[in-house]
């Protein structure tokens, strides 16, 4: 390739590079971890922690929790090689699984949290209306926060059976994966 072809090819890799790393953050990954994940996915071989950290002038601590994020995010993938003791990673291309894995993760997890503190609420509200010595006010302020809180909860169920059609694939049946056009 010709020095010009080259500028080209490494320009438009970087500039996706750092459009994912930016991009990433929004599911709570840092830049560093997400320029990494970029770096990744332009090899064309699997990479040490060493490379890592030259390819992207970090050290090899930075390297080695970047890469437990992602292996713990399912992004990337520890391989095995033939002659060497050193741990090789390599990044999990199937991006429609990146996002599933990426999105069921953070939003099960938020999910279950917020589910828990509503049902604790919801209990605490319902075993005050059954006191002693409420206005009618008092009663309908407690409904109203029980029906809200009511609401949340069915909210969080949808979006538990939404975060299962991810994980098992059927969000496909209604949202195809399509080839480039």
């Amino acid at each position: 390739m010709e020095p010009n072809q080259e500028k080209i090819l490494d320009k438009a890799q970087e500039r996706v590079i750092e459009t994912l790393a930016r991009n990433l953050d929004l599911y709570g990954i840092t830049m560093s971890t997400g320029l990494l994940y970029g770096t990744l996915l332009f090899q064309d071989k699997s990479m040490t922690l060493d490379e890592m950290g030259q390819a992207l002038g970090m050290s090899k601590t930075s390297m080695s929790t970047s890469v437990r994020t992602l292996l713990d995010m399912n992004m990337v993938e520890k391989i095995w090689k033939k002659g060497t003791r050193k741990d090789h990673y390599e990044v999990n291309l199937d991006w429609y699984q990146n996002f599933i894995d990426l999105f069921s993760t953070k939003w099960r997890h938020a999910c279950e949290q917020n589910g828990t503190v509503l049902k604790k609420s919801l209990h605490e509200l319902r075993t005050l209306r059954e006191s002693e010595g409420l206005s009618a006010e008092d009663l309908e302020r407690i409904d109203l926060s029980i029906q809200r809180i009511e609401n949340g909860l069915e909210y969080y169920q949808w979006l538990h059976r939404l975060i299962d059609s991810f994980e098992s694939h059927e969000i496909f049946e209604f949202v195809p994966k399509q080839k480039n056009e």
